[in-house]
């Protein structure tokens, strides 16, 4: 079935028309080439496409979609193709072909991140649209990958989450409710209890991939080159790891930026911060962490998904980080910005149930999971007040569960206020949760009143964690010092005794954000001192690459 797409809002914006004077700046920088109907411009899963401006005739846009065929477009003189896809380097999504003769400008990647870098007007009209082009293809479902899947695993949860906070569309299908799911299975020999199972449009099978075997099918990351040395390696995309990629990267620095899972870190999971600068209706921790990133691949980093940083190497220099997948890469600075993670619930039997009825990130696949039903946020700070606000939108009820007397010292008054006028959350306060029960899911819970001993159990299928945070360290203890919790100690809360143990190698005392190890920074969430702020965590990123460039030079 073939279909054409009408965007429902801002196709002035989606789809422009360049004026001739910016179609000339664009064509100075471009190779201008006759193309005949019939030409293929690009195909899917095509590496490194670059950009076409059209100058004359007319150039279709299809993709594939769970209905078929879909014609998103046509461009006609003055548009241009792409979409975020063109600076991440991962595989084409649409099939561009020429349908009528006439002239084009091909730009390539590395030309037109150029341009975008010194030209404002183009900059602006390029990012916006590249951006709602990528927004429009989530939306359709506009990828190359099906998610066969149940409500019942865990693992197809972890699956939709890692597409979805890296941007990359795809199609579900519920084994449980899609009719055509399990004639699937049986088309490729897979059995119910084998899933969740990834189908890639060019045929590659994967049964209950890891983050990273996805990554690597989907053609996440470009091949790292281990005799490179980078200026700086940024090990976290956290708020904090973005915007020292973005300020590195903007001011001509060779960055490498590594995540275990998505960009926006802990923050990325959050429904809606309203408190952060520049804001005033709220932004979605994935919106913000997608613009991050969009400004991070404009720059020119290198950005790798889904591997992990295992070692640092800091007794040598340059440094070394060292990969999980054994690779080795050689750093003159390194920013450790790997943040911290909720603190697992401390109840028997709580692990079964993760990712089937216990949550630590409350994002709209889960809200969509608990529609009409009574569910529990455990947590008294500023995360757990977002996702219990975010979640009463479809729950039936949400029970707000603290161990201490309230929320006044821990939680902004403004999400204070907002639980108080929210008639659907209960606040109960010196609560805890004391056991977890259910089958192949979670299906009752109990918790106790500390004041008086009172147990009570209900029937309820999702709890969602966002108590404290323990630091994300535990790959860093050989090297770099670290306080009681497992937090980087940097700056002027390294004592003399800490400089010693490590060997301090200069005269000069480390710098505000520097670690026990000279070169190596650390900030946002995984810093000792951090205050536990989005804006916080910006500000450390920013400010850290000003220590960057001072080390380089050193």
């Amino acid at each position: 079935m073939i279909t054409e797409w009408i965007p429902a809002a801002r196709p002035e914006h989606i789809f422009p028309v360049l004026a001739p004077e910016l179609r000339t700046r664009l064509a100075a920088n471009g190779k201008t080439r006759r193309v005949k109907a019939g030409d293929s411009l690009a195909v899917p899963g095509q590496r490194d496409t670059p950009m076409f401006l059209v100058l004359s005739g007319a150039v279709k846009v299809d993709v594939r979609t769970p209905t078929g065929e879909d014609l998103v477009t046509v461009y006609r003189s003055g548009q241009f193709s792409g979409e975020v896809a063109i600076f991440t380097g991962r595989p084409q999504l649409a099939a561009l072909t020429v349908i009528e003769d006439g002239e084009v400008v091909e730009l390539d990647s590395s030309r037109l991140r150029t341009l975008l870098q010194t030209d404002s007007e183009l900059s602006d009209i390029f990012m916006r649209a590249f951006i709602l082009r990528r927004v429009e293809l989530i939306a359709h479902q506009a990828g190359n990958v099906v998610v066969v899947g149940s409500t019942h695993s865990p693992d197809t949860l972890r699956i939709k989450e890692f597409l979805t906070r890296n941007g990359h569309p795809y199609t579900y299908l519920d084994l449980e409710r899609d009719p055509d799911a399990e004639a699937l299975l049986e088309r490729f020999g897979i059995k119910p209890d084998e899933v969740p199972v990834t189908m890639c449009y060019g045929g590659a099978v994967h049964k209950n991939p890891t983050n990273s075997e996805l990554a690597g099918g989907l053609g996440f990351n470009a091949p790292i080159d281990e005799k490179q040395l980078r200026d700086v390696v940024i090990i976290g995309a956290g708020p904090a790891g973005l915007a020292a990629a973005v300020y590195a990267a903007s001011e001509g620095l060779d960055v490498l930026l590594l995540e275990t899972h998505a960009p926006g870190g802990q923050a990325g999971s959050s429904s809606k911060i309203e408190n952060y600068l520049g804001f005033p209706t709220g932004i979605s921790g994935q919106e913000l962490a997608g613009r991050a990133y969009a400004q991070v691949q404009k720059f020119g980093a290198h950005v790798i998904i889904a591997k992990s940083a295992a070692k640092l190497h800091c007794e040598q220099k340059p440094l070394h980080v060292e990969l999980d997948d054994g690779t080795s890469v050689a750093a003159r600075s390194v920013v450790v910005a790997t943040g911290a993670k909720y603190r697992r619930l401390s109840v028997p039997n709580a692990e079964r149930f993760e990712g089937v009825g216990i949550y630590y990130g409350a994002t709209v696949m889960e809200s969509q999971l608990c529609a009409g039903e009574e569910i529990v946020v455990i947590g008294g700070g500023n995360s757990a007040g977002q996702a219990a606000v975010f979640l009463a939108r479809n729950a039936k009820r949400v029970y707000m569960l603290v161990r201490s007397d309230g929320l006044s010292e821990t939680m902004s008054r403004y999400l204070i206020r907002r639980i108080e006028e929210e008639k659907k959350i209960e606040l109960r306060t010196q609560t805890e949760i004391t056991a977890v029960e259910g089958s192949n899911r979670l299906e009752r819970i109990s918790w106790r009143d500390k004041r008086g001993g009172k147990v009570e159990t209900r029937d309820i299928r999702h709890v969602f964690v966002m108590t404290g945070a323990d630091p994300n360290t535990d790959w860093l203890r050989r090297c770099v010092v670290l306080d009681r919790a497992g937090f980087i100690k940097t700056g002027v809360d390294l004592t003399p005794e800490d400089l010693a143990s490590s060997r301090w190698p200069l005269t000069r005392l480390p710098r505000l954000l520097e670690t026990s190890v000279a070169g190596v920074f650390a900030v946002g969430d995984v810093r000792a001192g951090n205050i536990k702020r989005v804006a916080s965590s910006v500000g450390e990123g920013a400010i850290a690459v000003a220590f960057v460039h001072q080390a380089l030079h050193e």
